[in-house]
């Protein structure tokens, strides 16, 4: 019976230790699933670092290019609007007077002189430039020029604040 009771006591002791064997195993894997992993700070400063060198090339190149584009887009909005102070020449026989300007492709400012007018009219309102400002219209002999100031607003200027003109722009 003693020798029954030892290979008792011996199997108790092996299951025993199989299911400590288990148990530390479930606890393992919980913790692995739980545990978060982090970056060490040498790994974050190399990124930080990779970035900077990143935004100091491309963000240069980035800064100017907003104001390139609104310059880039005034020569096509103004041939746009020149084939509708076109329309107003074929109706009428000329080209509005510079007093006259844009206003007179949104009402006709003289019936008398404008007898062909369109009844519509040929523009809703006053085109405005990329920045937000009102084009100007000037009468040149038998043609026309239309002028934005560009990014300053203001007559004159240089480079990406230099006035934008339809003629120069063909």
């Amino acid at each position: 019976m003693t020798q029954q009771l030892e290979l008792k006591k011996e199997e108790n002791n092996k299951l025993i230790k199989y299911k400590n064997i288990k148990l530390t195993n479930k606890i393992n894997e919980s913790q692995e699933k739980t545990s978060k992993k982090a970056f060490s700070l040498l790994e974050l400063l190399v990124v930080i670092l990779i970035l900077g060198i990143l935004a100091a090339t491309v963000v240069p190149n980035l800064v100017g290019a907003g104001d390139k584009a609104k310059v880039d887009l005034m020569c096509p909005n103004m041939k746009t609007i020149s084939r509708i102070i076109d329309n107003f020449k074929m109706d009428n026989g000329m080209y509005p007077e510079t007093e006259e300007g844009f206003n007179a492709l949104i009402k006709n400012p003289d019936s008398d002189k404008y007898t062909q007018y369109s009844s519509a009219g040929y523009m809703k309102k006053i085109p405005k430039d990329s920045w937000g400002k009102e084009m100007t219209y000037i009468k040149v002999g038998n043609g026309f020029d239309i002028i934005s100031y560009g990014a300053d607003k203001k007559e004159g200027g240089s480079e990406e604040y230099a006035d934008i003109k339809f003629s120069s722009c063909e």
